[in-house]
């Protein structure tokens, strides 16, 4: 297990989701993809190139780096959420699940509004609650 998580922000921009990491010594890594996971799968192969490519340049890079002995650790906002979530269920699932309006699910969907902390935690517990409805199926 790597001792070292990478925090790696995940947003969605247009129709795609996006993402970032900067590091003082490494420098800024960015993707994009139509799915999450496909942003998962193209941001660990461009962290990996760049920092071969830092490597290759002599530049001086955290020993952790270089030995790819770091975990990516994936932070959506809530609008990549949102979108992530459509990929599993219907808002208005999500709306019951959680007790928030689908109204103003929409408006956080589409960067309309933005949800306080409590809010953006009732839509997690609401997707969780979807998650283990459908688990118990099994």
């Amino acid at each position: 297990m790597a001792d070292h998580k990478l925090k790696v922000n995940v947003s969605w921009s247009g129709k795609n989701f996006c993402c970032a990491w900067s590091d003082d010594a490494a420098g800024t890594v960015v993707a994009t993809a139509k799915t999450l996971e496909k942003l998962k799968e193209d941001f660990a192969e461009s962290l990996k190139l760049h920092i071969e490519g830092c490597v290759a340049d002599g530049d001086v890079l955290p020993q952790y780096l270089v030995d790819g002995d770091y975990q990516l650790e994936y932070v959506l906002d809530i609008v990549a959420l949102l979108r992530d979530a459509e990929t599993y269920t219907t808002m208005a699932a999500l709306s019951r699940a959680c007790g928030i309006n689908p109204k103003q699910l929409s408006h956080y969907i589409t960067g309309q509004k933005r949800p306080r902390k409590e809010q953006r935690q009732r839509i997690v517990s609401g997707l969780h609650l979807i998650g283990s409805r459908i688990l118990a199926l099994c």
